[in-house]
């Protein structure tokens, strides 16, 4: 695995809910959306965290072998696309499935036409989109907090071309 730095805010080594099964959670630091009630706002801020290598995450990763995968958080993962890709690869050699949330919709993020955006997209198992926002909060949903957000299957979204849902309870499928 190439070694690249990362800035974060922190992370969580045996989370089960930011996704399903036993995950280890990394929270990016660095956002530019400031959406209103940001669960994290702490980690908007580009210069606050600390700097960390994507070496270091992975050894940390490595010391728990119960996990069943990793989730990007923020912040906002999209703002460091190059080296959470690096990692999500890492993380598949190892089994490890790679969950991420981000504000913006899939549909952004494949207009932007940005290879280390790309790189990362096709890097990732589920991807939870949309940025959170208070008037559809809906604590009933699984892995979000507003029923804008959407739970999407990677995976069967690159094979069918379309964007497939890993939860459809509600989730409005709106582009935001």
């Amino acid at each position: 695995m190439k070694d690249m730095e990362i800035r974060l805010a922190g992370t969580v080594d045996d989370s089960i809910v930011d996704g399903d099964g036993l995950r280890f959670a990394i929270f990016v630091q660095g956002c530019p959306r400031s959406c209103p009630g940001c669960q994290n706002p702490e980690t908007q801020d580009f210069k606050g965290g600390y700097l960390t290598t994507t070496t270091a995450l992975l050894a940390e990763i490595e010391k728990n072998p119960l996990l069943t995968g990793v989730t990007f958080s923020g912040g906002e993962p999209f703002a460091q696309p190059s080296p959470l890709a690096e990692l999500a690869r890492a993380c598949h050699e190892r089994g490890l499935d790679v969950w991420s949330y981000t504000g913006y919709t899939l549909e952004y993020l494949q207009h932007r036409h940005d290879p280390d955006t790309d790189t990362l997209l096709a890097e990732l198992d589920v991807l939870v989109d949309g940025d959170y926002r208070e008037d559809m909060r809906d604590l009933t949903l699984l892995f979000r907090g507003s029923s804008n957000q959407r739970v999407i299957d990677m995976q069967k979204t690159r094979k069918q071309r379309r964007i497939v849902l890993l939860y459809n309870d509600g989730a409005d499928a709106q582009s935001a």
